[in-house]
């Protein structure tokens, strides 16, 4: 049996990004992922590799972008409104199609809110990040584990597609200390030849850019890039399903709210109530097949969320609205409690589904 380790979320982020090749972020401290970056400025000189204090958000982020260029694994991590700092650069990763990794332990907003965890950048994750036509890889993990689980497949995904990957955790998750196994398989780094790592005299020179100042050769590449979105909806969504096969009510819930979720269908499952629950490991692509098998049978959905509602949107997309979908959330730091979503599954069993 794989050992395992106490560790927060975010320093199991931080070591399984190590585990996975990457020797270089950087970033700027923001309550709640600032352990990312400490554990980082610890390990990585011990290493070789390198840990920068940037000297604000947008310079870490093209930091970020000149690293991946060179064709090296790199991630930067933030909160919130240091996420809203970055965007202009995860644009340019994605205008550039660079792979990278960033980390979102997100906080309650608008603008500072506060430090309390949240799930309401759930939009600007899922929709690009920035501006422009484009798609980042968005992660969901529940636990301390997959926090580190899904750092490396992060990684993988970002430098297969070649493409941002972001791991959308909440403050919660980044806090939390449990035991994790860094046991991990890994797929080899791939070659990159795209990267500019310098001719040798033996090929041509590789240009990293983003700027087509012909407006059809820019039409043509974003019409690519969403072609490969396509193939990374088809092989790459994720979710896990508890409880669903015979369920009439299902409960659609990730990260923080998931777990919250699961006491709740148990409780209402003893209680002799068919409720179930889908937890989206992948917020994009969104398992939008899981969603449409269950609106077959399902009577009622349920989005549990951090939020004023977001996720509940693609719920309904995913759905094509064949089937009602109810909001129970709390917002501004604050944390739906296992009995409030277990009285919102009451209630809608006592409805009966209308």
């Amino acid at each position: 049996m794989a050992e395992k380790v106490l560790m927060k979320g975010n320093e199991a982020i931080a070591e399984a990004a190590i585990q996975a090749g990457c020797r270089h972020y950087f970033g700027y401290p923001i309550t709640p992922q600032t352990e990312i970056a400490a554990y980082m400025a610890k390990r990585m000189p011990k290493i070789g590799g390198t840990f920068l204090q940037a000297e604000s958000e947008i310079a870490a982020i093209n930091m970020v972008y000149g690293v991946s260029s060179a064709g090296k694994r790199v991630m930067t991590s933030s909160s919130s409104p240091g996420i809203s700092l970055k965007s202009e650069g995860l644009s340019y990763l994605a205008g550039s199609d660079l792979p990278a990794l960033v980390v979102n332990a997100q906080r309650g907003g608008p603008g500072l809110g506060g430090i309390q965890p949240s799930q309401s950048d759930y939009f600007q994750a899922t929709r690009g990040g920035g501006h422009g036509d484009y798609h980042m890889i968005v992660l969901a993990p529940s636990s301390v584990q997959e926090m580190a689980d899904l750092t490396i497949r992060g990684f993988e995904l970002a430098d297969e597609y070649r493409m941002t990957a972001m791991i959308l955790a909440d403050g919660t998750i980044g806090q939390m200390m449990e035991p994790v196994s860094f046991d991990f398989k890994f797929k080899e780094v791939p070659e990159k030849p795209w990267a500019t790592t310098g001719t040798k005299n033996a090929r041509k020179h590789n240009v990293v850019n983003s700027l087509y100042l012909n407006p059809e050769q820019l039409e043509k590449t974003n019409i690519e890039r969403y072609q490969r979105y396509e193939i990374i909806k088809e092989k790459e969504a994720m979710a896990e399903e508890y409880l669903t096969e015979d369920a009439d009510i299902i409960v659609a819930a990730f990260g923080i709210a998931a777990r919250v979720s699961k006491n709740a269908v148990n409780a209402a499952r003893a209680e002799g109530i068919k409720v179930g629950l889908i937890r989206p490991i992948t917020l994009w692509p969104f398992p939008e097949k899981v969603f449409a098998k269950a609106a077959d049978h399902a009577k009622k959905i349920i989005s549990v969320e951090l939020s004023m509602g977001q996720m509940i949107e693609d719920v309904r997309l995913a759905t094509a609205c064949r089937v009602p979908v109810e909001l129970c959330s709390r917002v501004g730091g604050m944390i739906p409690s296992p009995d409030q979503v277990y009285n919102a599954i009451v209630e809608a069993a006592r409805k009966g589904g209308e």
